[in-house]
């Protein structure tokens, strides 16, 4: 397994930042980042509606509400993003629009050894505690994609 580093804030920008090496193809890799039976996997029990840009749902986890979400943009296989709604003032269970959200963006790039993927998340100045927020997402991106790496890099899925 590869040693990865851990996810960096900009608070000017209110930008949260990880890039990590996973030991696995391209492909395998967006499978996990945009299907929702893979996410699953690692991210939480996601349900999306429709497939590509557009496509809306919920994701939860153990003893929290559904977060809504959005899939923003759509570019196989190198860049997906979604909006989620994920700070206390939500709206309706099933739409990101009308309460603060945070936009989160995995780019892919293949590389000899495996796969390059970056997450950038930023929005986190239109929510209800911004510093915490940028840190608790810190937080989780270093959890969550560690979880990612050790899902690809221990077999098949």
């Amino acid at each position: 397994m590869i040693s990865n580093p851990h996810a960096v804030t900009d608070p000017e920008t209110f930008t949260v930042r990880r890039t990590i090496m996973i030991a696995a193809p391209l492909e395998k890799v967006w499978t996990a980042v945009t299907d929702p039976e893979h996410i699953s996997r690692w991210f939480g029990r996601t349900v999306l509606v429709g497939q590509g840009a557009g496509a809306h749902g919920t994701i939860t986890w153990p003893g929290e509400g559904a977060v809504p979400l959005r899939v923003e943009a759509f570019d196989p296989p190198r860049n997906v993003t979604y909006r989620w709604c994920n700070d206390d003032a939500r709206p309706a269970p099933d739409t990101v629009d009308g309460a603060p959200s945070t936009i989160f963006t995995f780019t892919l790039e293949p590389m000899a050894s495996g796969t390059r993927l970056t997450v950038e998340e930023t929005g986190f100045e239109l929510t209800s505690d911004p510093a915490g927020n940028l840190e608790s997402h810190r937080q989780g991106w270093d959890g969550e994609l560690d979880k990612l790496v050790i899902l690809l890099e221990g077999g098949p899925q």
